[in-house]
């Protein structure tokens, strides 16, 4: 299993296929690895154990980033993730990022944002569209319309206890009036706005 894999200057960490939507434009539809790393499908969910057990097969002191970016939805295994990263902030001192669909909260039925405090440098969350019923027709979350206000609302809140909250669209893929709209949106929660490029 591919449980850690390089992308650029950076180690990511894939400890899940789990993921509460299912987006249309998700790459693990046509694709079961990034950037060369082997199938990141996972035959099943390592444990934290293992998990850190593969950090001694890689020169932790030259990336940039610990990125939580698999091919499942890396909040979906929340506690794990945290426990995974506290390991790696206190052996290696590295900034942890977080790649998210932003439904933590939902995923877990509380607010989260309180438990990424000290652990996580950056939380990156895929805003997409400006619009809930469009978000909906996108990533076909299981949560239904309640998805897109929860998940700004988890932007908002984890900001408070994350220094970088990020959410992103995909260039060519919206308006640049709805990109207008995503910036505004950004601006209220007082997070970051970023658009980038599309992956193939």
């Amino acid at each position: 299993m591919v449980i850690l894999y390089e992308v650029y200057n950076n180690l990511y960490v894939n400890m899940t296929n789990r993921c509460p939507c299912a987006c249309t434009f998700c790459l693990r539809q046509d694709r079961d690895e990034m950037n060369h790393s082997g199938s990141l499908w996972l035959e099943r969910e390592p444990t934290v154990e293992e998990v850190i057990a593969e950090f001694d097969k890689f020169d932790m002191g030259k990336y940039d980033e610990l990125v939580f970016c698999g091919f499942g939805e890396p909040t979906e295994r929340l506690d794990d993730l945290l426990k995974v990263a506290a390991y790696a902030k206190e052996h290696f001192h590295i900034a942890i990022r977080i790649n998210t669909n932003g439904l933590s909260d939902l995923i877990h039925g509380k607010d989260t944002s309180p438990m990424y405090a000290g652990l996580v440098d950056t939380v990156s969350i895929s805003l997409n569209t400006p619009d809930p019923e469009k978000y909906l027709e996108l990533t076909r979350s299981r949560f239904g319309i309640q998805s897109h206000s929860a998940m700004l609302r988890f932007a908002g809140n984890v900001s408070k206890y994350v220094p970088h909250v990020v959410l992103s669209t995909v260039e060519t893929t919206i308006s640049k009036e709805d990109e207008d709209l995503c910036r505004r949106i950004c601006e209220e929660l007082g997070v970051t706005y970023r658009i980038r490029a599309w992956e193939g």
